[in-house]
């Protein structure tokens, strides 16, 4: 029988967070139950009602117990009751926000705090008053956004304190949780992981002139970059597109720029996995050019650079982040430094027209993948970590 426990994401479930659905979908000691103060609509990840709870659902004045529990840490008793008929062992917060939240159900709920980290929940906020944290009221009713980073920031210390594991999603999260306070001992690196048999290539796929990204449209993606490393592309190899698969703020300024600098392109949105899929069977790179962004936001460890190389589809990028830990450089794809166009453009045009290399790097991807990142593996650690909590750090 599989042992219940909560999975803490405030918004039920953002699109873009598929590998969390994949984490906990794959659990094989365990039981994830999500929990949330939402439920997001149509177009995101759906999640049955018999695996989740929404704890605003059938409460009056929702909006108002949700701004109690997270600023007050008043709790709805019919929540409590809700969460206690679970009879779960644990809580498991994603993103460090989220966690002060699922720290005060786990107080009163007696269970013990694990909290997996992801990315700018370590490297991109920043105060609004640097050296002075503290969270101001006119920030909560004119700017929520800031109020609530700083009542995180202010609070991170404790929540380190407090957990009995906190989880980093690549080796570069795992070193900037302990320059910011994490114990470490209890900073534990437990990587996504690729579901092998999902993510297969076709092997009587037709690979196309294409270069491929996937992200959401945002700063850190660095997509800007792209664009032009493929107008240098282009200038060589004029039938070589690029595909832009994702959405965001910056997909307006994006579009407009492509449309300036590239003979062909194509923006498609967002898309689910299986024409994500589609794509890496098709394409001959996966473009991966992440910078840190003007906040010092950064990523973790992006899951799509895994994915494509599962896929047996190299990987061009900057060296970035967790990036480096997930594509061997010169062997599964090429990485160069952040900003670095004309290097980021000579890279591609060198598996555009080298089709023995890039058979070379196709094959050596999937194994390296294989290797170091089979879901398997990673559920089979984090669900070690589970019990060790739970036999451990029960609270009383």
């Amino acid at each position: 029988m599989t042992r219940p426990i909560l999975i803490y994401r405030d918004q039920l479930l953002p699109y873009s967070e598929t590998f969390i659905q994949t984490q906990v979908d794959s659990l094989q000691q365990y039981q994830g139950i999500y929990v949330g103060t939402s439920r997001l609509g149509q177009g995101q990840i759906a999640i049955s009602p018999e695996r989740s709870i929404c704890l605003s659902d059938g409460v009056a004045q929702a909006a108002v117990w949700k701004t109690a529990l997270k600023l007050g840490g008043i709790i709805h008793p019919g929540w409590l009751q809700r969460l206690r008929a679970v009879s779960a062992l644990l809580v498991h917060a994603h993103f460090g926000l989220d966690a002060l939240w699922a720290a005060r159900l786990s107080r009163r709920l007696h269970l013990p705090l694990m909290i997996t980290f992801r990315g700018s929940d370590i490297t991109g906020m920043q105060p609004s008053r640097p050296g002075k944290p503290a969270p101001r009221l006119l920030d909560f009713i004119h700017r929520r956004g800031q109020f609530y980073r700083d009542f995180y920031l202010q609070r991170r210390p404790a929540l380190f304190q407090e957990a009995e594991v906190c989880v980093a999603v690549s080796g570069f999260i795992r070193d900037r949780m302990i320059q910011a306070g994490c114990p470490e001992h209890k900073a534990v690196v437990v990587y996504n992981g690729i579901d092998l048999a999902k993510f297969t290539p076709r092997p009587d796929s037709l690979r196309q002139p294409v270069v491929l990204f996937v992200g959401r449209l945002v700063e850190k993606k660095g997509c800007e970059y792209l664009l032009t490393a493929v107008a240098k592309l282009q200038a060589v190899q004029p039938e070589a597109t690029l595909v832009v698969i994702g959405d965001g703020p910056l997909r307006a300024a994006l579009e407009q720029r492509a449309q300036q600098l590239l003979s062909s392109y194509r923006f498609l949105g967002a898309q689910p996995h299986s024409v994500v899929k589609d794509w890496m069977n098709r394409a001959t790179v996966l473009a991966a050019p992440s910078i840190t962004a003007s906040t010092g936001d950064s990523e973790g460890l992006p899951n799509v650079v895994v994915e494509a190389q599962a896929m047996g589809l190299p990987v061009v990028g900057f060296v970035h982040a967790g990036i480096p830990e997930a594509v061997v450089e010169g062997k599964t794809g090429f990485l160069v430094p952040e900003k670095a166009v004309e290097d980021l453009a000579d890279r591609l045009l060198t598996l555009f027209s080298q089709p023995d290399l890039w058979q070379q790097f196709s094959r050596a991807a999937r194994q390296h993948v294989e290797q170091n990142f089979d879901l398997k593996r990673s559920i089979a650690k984090l669900e070690g970590i589970y019990t060790q909590v739970i036999e451990t750090g029960s609270r009383t």
